[in-house]
């Protein structure tokens, strides 16, 4: 399987769930409106953006030790009982971004709301027919409110496309199949749900670092923490000299152009280091 092939169902395939965990369940989007307006969690433009944007939701699976031999995890923070898959089918052309290789603003909202939605950790998988996302948050009991949970931490999210890119280079297309392979179920810590979710993230995280490295590399729990923090710093930094540069090219001053370059100069230097680290 090359990356401009990858599709929704293959990647669903990949994971090798077991037959028994699957529901094959369409999920109303009036529920996901319903579940997120009981919680306080939606705004009507979130409610909009649900109806307008998502053509169709389907709970693919549901992971849970009775049919993939796995333990539950339960602590004082969370409890998870099961994991769901869900697959959702976004309105053609509408959530490109402007860079192929960034997950746009209103795909990212749509799949925190998805999440947020569903009580239970979900692995979320997201088609626009031109480009798929892949997004996983974990979640935990809220603090103040009994039976209820909040998202918990920064969603992890990844962009591929599947349209049949001719741009597409081999050591992408092959970067792509190494994280494919990597989410087999077969392939992930296994100790309980918890550890398995964790792993499925980790294994995210390192195609964020391919995009930046050109490498596709699993590593430890702790070397993944850390990798997170300078993926995350790079995303900063990113911003920053995105917006100086914008800033440069309306300045008319030379003085505070060449100043403005300096402190761009300075963020490369520093967003180089962050990307030596991955």
């Amino acid at each position: 399987m090359s990356m401009v092939d990858l599709s929704s169902e293959q990647l669903i395939s990949a994971l090798r769930l077991p037959a028994e965990a699957t529901v094959g369940q369409r999920v109303p989007k009036k529920m996901l409106a319903e579940n997120l307006t009981s919680r306080g969690s939606a705004t009507s433009a979130d409610r909009k953006l649900l109806q307008e944007q998502i053509d169709e939701v389907t709970w693919v699976a549901a992971l849970k030790p009775t049919n993939a031999g796995i333990p539950v995890y339960q602590d004082e923070v969370r409890s998870y009982l099961e994991l769901a898959v869900l697959s959702v089918r976004l309105r053609e052309g509408s959530q490109l971004a402007p860079n192929p290789a960034k997950v746009s603003p209103s795909v990212a909202r749509l799949a925190e709301l998805v999440h947020r939605a569903i009580p239970y950790p979900v692995l979320l998988v997201l088609d626009d027919g031109a480009r798929l996302y892949l997004s996983l948050v974990h979640i935990r009991w809220a603090q103040k409110e009994a039976d209820k949970f909040v998202l918990d931490g920064d969603l992890i999210q990844g962009v591929f496309s599947h349209n049949g890119s001719p741009t597409a280079s081999v050591m992408y297309a092959e970067t792509v199949n190494a994280f494919v392979n990597a989410m087999d179920l077969s392939k992930q810590p296994r100790t309980d749900l918890l550890t398995l979710y964790q792993g499925w993230m980790d294994t995210l995280s390192a195609w964020q670092a391919a995009v930046v490295t050109g490498r596709f590399e699993c590593v430890s729990p702790q070397q993944a923490t850390a990798r997170r923090a300078a993926l995350r710093r790079c995303h900063e930094l990113d911003a920053q000299i995105s917006s100086l540069r914008a800033a440069a090219s309306k300045e008319k001053q030379m003085a505070r152009q060449v100043a403005t370059n300096l402190e761009i100069k300075a963020l490369m230097t520093e967003r180089q280091q962050a990307a030596n680290s991955l």
